[in-house]
């Protein structure tokens, strides 16, 4: 797995609504070290993004966009992304209407597998992101084991996200080494329980909550995952750049730069 640890910017979604605030925000980043960034949480135009990044130096490993888009205009996503010089479009997740039912992951499936036919045409891939709800299981198999099972791995791969694999009741460590050759991108997301209600789960900067990661990143150099980036959806009142400095000095102290 590439060294270089990468930040999800939707951490930083809202101090990025403008270019002047994303290229302040990505200045900072630089500065603390980080060189690979996500896409994410942020309706700016990809010329204008892609401008910024290479200005300081930075790469856009993939984006995550709103499934809605893809099915509306899958065109304009090939576009954004080779604009930005990525080789993948990811989703966050399904829309959930689809996940109530078997009838509508089966739906779901079909539409993703069509959409990622096209993007293969045009030299990329499609990525789902997961949270805790694919784990659901039905008649015996869970909405993860369909996403897997019923796709082509060639065409359709993993964002994993280690938090909501946890939250999902599964050991992130095995799953990721489970779905070897399919974990192409990983959200480092520690998962704490919160000190002021000892029975909610929450958010973390890396190495301040209670997953393994010794045992994480060596399961995502078995698996073949290509890069790890640093996502925080809640910082609880502390400045989103902090909680990705804490991170990334953390990080630092397991082989990364």
């Amino acid at each position: 797995m590439d060294r270089r640890i990468g930040a999800q910017l939707y951490t930083t979604r809202n101090q990025m609504k403008t270019i002047g605030e994303f290229e302040e925000g990505i200045k900072k980043l630089k500065g603390f070290g980080y060189q690979v960034v996500q896409i994410s949480g942020i309706p700016l135009p990809a010329k204008e993004l892609k401008q910024v990044l290479d200005a300081y130096g930075m790469e856009c490993a993939f984006t995550h966009r709103a499934f809605q888009d893809f099915q509306k205009d899958l065109s304009e996503i090939i576009e954004y992304n080779q604009t930005l010089g990525c080789d993948s479009a990811c989703i966050g997740s399904a829309p959930r209407d689809y996940l109530m039912s078997d009838d509508g992951v089966s739906r779901f499936i079909e539409e993703m597998n069509r959409i990622a036919d096209v993007l293969a045409e045009n030299g990329m891939f499609f990525g789902y992101h997961n949270h805790c709800f694919e784990f659901v299981k039905r008649n015996g198999k869970t909405i993860m084991e369909r996403l897997l099972s019923e796709s082509d791995p060639k065409k359709v791969q993993l964002v994993l996200d280690t938090f909501w694999v946890q939250c999902g009741g599964v050991d992130p460590a095995a799953f990721i080494r489970s779905v070897k050759g399919r974990a192409e991108f990983i959200h480092f997301k520690d998962y704490a329980v919160s000190p002021e209600d000892l029975m909610t789960r929450q958010f973390a900067e890396i190495g301040y909550g209670n997953l393994n990661w010794d045992d994480i990143i060596s399961a995502c150099d078995e698996a073949g995952s290509r890069i790890a980036l640093v996502e925080q959806d809640d910082c609880y009142g502390r400045d989103p750049y902090e909680s990705l400095r804490m991170s990334y000095e953390y990080l630092k102290t397991k082989g990364f730069h």
